[in-house]
């Protein structure tokens, strides 16, 4: 049963919300954060507050923290947070239209959940976190004494909360605003007489499952452990039915072939358990299938049965291509430190991937997306997923709720 909460969100006012709302703190550089910025109610001065102190400034030291909840304030002081009278829940939409992906549509709830549900695993994770990313995470939602960033959530769909997110989104949104990627954000907060409906409805899911944000979790974790109050015993996530997801591959590039030539790779390949096909494809057509760009031109790998297993974790297709190719042919023990390889999203396509070949790259393999069924399995099995698994599309943005502390 997840208790999953409706909260007061400190949010923009409904005509500043294009303003405000920004990207991910994670995937902007800082010249990018800086060039956001320009727009001085962005809400990367509170996720990105180097953005106001000297080109260079450590965007992990005390000054920007204090800067961060510096902006805070005076977002609220101005009048460009407001916050909620009553709590609710906040129905969160994006529309995102890719050349290769086609119109997705997703629609999620911006809700309240439970610490302690994440500390006891009825909120599962599928990924390690780093230490010093838990620890900026930390200290960050502490001196601003507010959740400022949402956790991804998903769920296994429900008829519940499917027919509420139809009704509730039939109404004209509080606001629409199209970002500069092209993607279409909208928000509903919930009416109040459907409050006690929406809670109902989660608390008949016996689990969430993190997509993203592990250290935005286990920071809220920690920072439940330090105070020990009911304000800090939630955190604020957008929670999303598995089936509404988009998920993306995430491709692999490789400085070099670690002494290879392309014949004797391609015969290691083959030796290694995989069928290489003379099809000239950039995107697999199915699980066990990987597609590599090596001498200017596309193959196709497909998994034998030799090398495939039923294991949640070690059947990933990501994981055959890392425990058969990029460890033992390639060298590349550890990926997550491993300078020689790169991690391309997949919102930008193989040919993105040929770019990096004809650059000066070795070689690029393009994967099939991992499904949420898969995650799902891994990390009810209470194992974690290989670094890099899963590429998830449209994004959250930032700056569209806040939760106070």
């Amino acid at each position: 049963m997840a208790d999953v909460r409706p909260f007061r969100a400190l949010r923009p006012r409904d005509e500043l919300a294009g303003a405000v709302i920004a990207p991910p703190y994670d995937v902007l550089t800082e010249d990018e954060a800086r060039a956001i910025a320009t727009e001085r109610r962005s809400f990367v001065r509170i996720t990105r507050s180097e953005v106001d102190l000297p080109v260079g400034a450590d965007a992990h030291g005390d000054a920007a923290y204090r800067k961060a909840r510096e902006n805070l304030d005076a977002f609220v002081r101005d009048g460009i947070l407001v916050e909620d009278a009553a709590p609710t829940y906040y129905f969160y939409g994006q529309t995102m239209t890719s050349p290769i992906w086609g119109t997705h549509t997703q629609v999620g709830v911006v809700a309240a959940c439970s610490v302690a549900e994440y500390d006891d695993g009825r909120i599962a994770k599928h990924e390690f976190t780093r230490p010093d990313k838990e620890d900026d995470r930390t200290h960050h939602m502490d001196v601003l004494d507010a959740q400022v960033g949402l956790v991804f959530l998903a769920h296994r769909p429900t008829a519940a909360l499917d027919a509420l997110t139809t009704e509730i989104t039939a109404r004209p949104p509080a606001w629409e605003v199209t970002t500069e990627d092209g993607v279409v954000h909208r928000l509903w907060p919930a009416p109040l007489d459907r409050v006690d409906a929406v809670r109902q409805a989660f608390a008949a899911l016996p689990t969430l499952y993190i997509a993203d944000g592990h250290h935005r979790s286990a920071a809220a974790s920690r920072i439940h452990a330090l105070r020990k109050d009911d304000a800090s015993a939630w955190f604020v996530a957008g929670l999303y039915p598995a089936d509404r997801l988009q998920v993306l591959p995430y491709h692999r590039v490789v400085a070099d072939l670690h002494g290879h030539t392309p014949d004797s790779f391609v015969a290691a390949v083959r030796a290694a358990g995989f069928e290489v096909l003379d099809e000239r494809r950039d995107r697999p057509a199915r699980r066990g299938e990987v597609c590599v760009f090596l001498t200017d031109r596309w193959w196709v790998l497909r998994a034998t049965a030799a090398i495939t297993t039923a294991d949640p974790v070690r059947g990933l297709d990501v994981s055959l291509l890392q425990d058969h190719v990029l460890g033992p042919i390639l060298g590349i023990d550890d990926p997550r430190r491993s300078e020689r390889i790169s991690f391309v999203g997949g919102i930008r396509g193989t040919g993105y991937l040929e770019d990096r070949v004809r650059a000066g790259a070795a070689v690029a393999f393009s994967l099939f997306p991992t499904s949420l069924d898969e995650l799902f399995a891994v990390a009810d099995a209470g194992e974690v997923m290989p670094p890099k698994s899963t590429w998830f599309e449209p994004k959250l943005r930032e700056g569209v709720v806040v939760r106070r502390l």
